[in-house]
């Protein structure tokens, strides 16, 4: 089979309208859009509403968002309870894990109960999550 012979079956494409062509076309004159009217023109908006205030000024506008923010990735401390006992928990080892998706700086907070001695080492630590990690004789290292 050869690229070049490959056209379109009978019947699935046909021929653009053509309009503004004359009377013998069908679709002269007006072109297929009345007599005056604001739909007749050619520079209507899609945006605009009829009159009406437009939606992007009826929103009030308040403050700035950065939309490129670097948002935290959360673990709580009850998700570290899947490790074993005395093991080193690192960002790699999360994101291995399933329990953060994605890159960027990982935040544990104190959710939940923690039940066995763990390492966490991470960038940020809520003070529920410092309490209770260092409470069942674990260690937390800020990177």
């Amino acid at each position: 089979m050869d690229l070049s012979i490959l056209r379109p079956s009978s019947g699935s494409t046909h021929a653009k309208k053509r309009v503004g062509r004359g009377p013998s076309s069908g679709h002269g004159k007006t072109s297929t859009r009345g007599h005056k009217g604001q739909k007749a023109r050619s520079k209507i908006h899609k945006w605009f509403e009829g009159g009406q205030m437009p939606l992007v000024r009826r929103v009030p506008k308040r403050g700035f968002n950065r939309g490129f923010k670097k948002k935290d990735l959360i673990v709580n401390v009850d998700d570290l309870n899947i490790f074993n006992k005395e093991e080193i928990i690192t960002p790699e080892i999360l994101r291995a894990s399933g329990l953060v998706k994605g890159r960027g700086k990982i935040k544990v907070l104190g959710r939940g109960r923690l039940n066995r001695p763990l390492r966490v080492k991470a960038h940020h630590f809520s003070k529920q999550a410092q309490k209770k990690i260092e409470e069942a004789q674990g260690k937390i290292e800020t990177i």
